[in-house]
């Protein structure tokens, strides 16, 4: 069998690699080039996902790459600590969640793939795919180039191409409203405390930060505005946003200015989108998953870990189950609600980030007792402990929910 995965990002090369362990060869195609593991933004893999790259053995180099995160850290404008979320599973044994570099996992990932053998063509659009029934798929890319084989995956993201292929009135992304920024700022991590995020509810804007292990910090900017076109994105210079961002911090409390001043912007403007309910996953020897079929907004710190164990589920069950649909009706019936769930929740997270004075001090009332009873380790234990393991050498004692 021959599975052809459109998207070399993070589903992609694990979907690879775990087909591979299910005996199933596969070729990776990627619109953009490889990825150089120094661009972009930082996220948070949690233990759930962490699991899922230990069934395809690159655990330990992803978390190498990046440092633990054992907590989230929430603050309101005037410096005041309202609620601290652990984001540790409760399984015994189970890894700290860990903070990487977007772009230097997926670099991580497509280096591994190729270190098994497993071809990856970068520079390859999708822009069309045909299935002709009985396991025979051809996808076309924009270079007018061919590719044949028995299944096509579509891991290519929020805005996804195959997902249309599909089911041409699948919906759109939406976008949530926020415009995400990320920087770096060398030697600002002294006294900060560490491992953890600490995310300030400012009085215009969202800010997040970290301390690294080396003593640096990462952080990010939550903007809520009108969605940014190409045009002013080409327009405006990464002085002149670091200029915009500041000034949306000058009257909170915390480090956010300063660490705006003196740190590099690596990602700037770009328009965060979630995809909740997608009615159609499948179509013949067609599937979607990760964020193509379920992308939630950042605050649920999942995104990731879903598409992580999206990818190791239905390699699992390709190499299970007796045929293609059969496999893939497993992989939906074992994925959809747990996704979709987390999609809401995440959703629940993102809105009314910046109320005004008022609702700042209702905010902060209802965050303290949010996080006291309701929003616990506990509570949370239905994401962080589900594991996709089990034995590999059988996919349905593998797909299984601790």
């Amino acid at each position: 069998m021959q599975a052809l995965i459109a998207g070399g990002g993070i589903a992609g090369p694990v979907a690879a690699m775990a087909l591979q362990q299910a005996g199933i060869e596969s070729t990776i195609f990627e619109s953009h080039a490889r990825a150089d593991g120094q661009v972009g933004s930082y996220f948070t893999v949690t233990a759930n996902g962490l699991a899922a790259l230990d069934a395809v053995g690159v655990l330990d180099a992803a978390t190498g790459a990046g440092f633990p995160t054992k907590r989230n850290a929430l603050w309101n404008e005037a410096g005041r600590r309202l609620a601290t979320l652990p984001l540790d599973s409760t399984l015994p044994g189970s890894p700290s969640a860990h903070t990487i570099k977007r772009s230097r996992l997926a670099q991580l990932l497509q280096d591994e793939a190729v270190r098994r053998g497993i071809r990856i063509e970068f520079g390859r659009r999708l822009i069309d795919a045909t299935d002709a029934g009985h396991g025979r798929v051809t996808a076309t890319f924009e270079d007018g180039g061919e590719a044949h084989g028995d299944l096509l995956v579509g891991a290519d993201g929020v805005h996804s191409t195959v997902r249309r292929i599909i089911d041409p009135a699948a919906p759109s992304a939406r976008y949530v409203g926020l415009t995400n920024f990320g920087g770096f700022t060398e030697d600002a991590g002294r006294g900060i405390e560490p491992e953890a995020w600490h995310l300030i509810f400012g009085r215009r804007a969202f800010f997040g930060y970290q301390a690294t292990p080396a003593g640096d910090v990462v952080w990010f900017v939550n903007l809520p505005r009108s969605k940014i076109t190409p045009e002013e994105r080409s327009a405006t210079t990464a002085a002149a946003w670091k200029r915009q961002l500041r000034e949306l911090f000058v009257q909170d409390d915390g480090p956010a200015v300063e660490l705006i001043d003196a740190g590099e912007l690596e990602l700037a403007a770009d328009n965060t989108h979630d995809l909740g309910h997608v009615p159609t996953w499948r179509r013949g020897s067609m599937i979607i998953i990760g964020d193509a079929a379920h992308a939630p907004a950042p605050s649920s710190g999942q995104g990731a870990s879903m598409a992580i164990e999206d990818a190791v589920v239905l390699a699992w069950a390709l190499g299970d189950e007796p045929s293609i649909p059969d496999a893939f009706a497993t992989y939906e019936r074992l994925r959809r609600a747990r996704v979709e769930k987390i999609v809401a929740w995440g959703a629940r997270g993102s809105s009314h980030k910046v109320p005004g004075p008022f609702g700042r001090i209702a905010r902060d009332v209802m965050l303290r007792l949010v996080f006291r009873y309701l929003v616990t380790e506990k509570s949370l234990a239905w994401m962080y402990d589900y594991r996709v393991g089990g034995e590999e050498a059988d996919g349905r004692e593998a797909m299984t929910a601790a």
